[in-house]
């Protein structure tokens, strides 16, 4: 996970919301990513999506059985959706997202049995070092806007 909050600050430098994500299988990173939705004007652009398809090329295969995920932010429906297409076995998340989370907060989308896999969750790791990290960014984003003022 501490690999993930680098790539997460990697992530912060280029004006991105810092999240990192990493796969890894038999004790090896095969994928990493951090979010590129700014850079490259990509809705998808998310660290996880971008970790799962270089595991996914590394590997030679789509189906990533065997593979743990780690990322510091709780996977949001897209993600999560991806994450059980793509057969992970495991998920690891830093830090919970009340506002789109799909693996514990607001859907448990790993876990439910009406879909055609389902994956361990494990969440809380280095917990107040990735809430941090994402709350100092929008706290300094909002500084950096102009406050708005009222016209007659």
């Amino acid at each position: 996970m501490r690999r993930c909050l680098q790539l997460a600050a990697q992530a912060e430098a280029r004006e991105e919301v810092p999240v990192g994500a990493l796969c890894v299988f038999e004790g090896r990173i095969v994928g990493v990513g951090s979010n590129t939705r700014e850079a490259d004007q990509n809705p998808v652009g998310h660290a996880e999506l971008d970790a799962l398809r270089m595991a996914a090329h590394n590997l030679g295969t789509w189906r990533l059985t065997g593979v743990t995920l780690y990322v510091t932010l709780e996977p949001c429906p897209m993600c999560a959706g991806a994450l059980v297409l793509s057969r992970v076995q495991r998920v690891v998340y830093a830090t919970d997202d009340p506002k789109a989370g799909a693996v514990d907060s607001l859907f448990s989308i790993g876990q439910d049995d009406r879909l055609n896999h389902v994956f361990e969750v494990t969440a809380g790791v280095l917990q107040d070092e990735a809430a941090s990290q994402l709350s100092g960014f929008f706290k300094a984003r909002r500084k950096k806007k102009k406050p708005r003022t009222r016209s007659r």
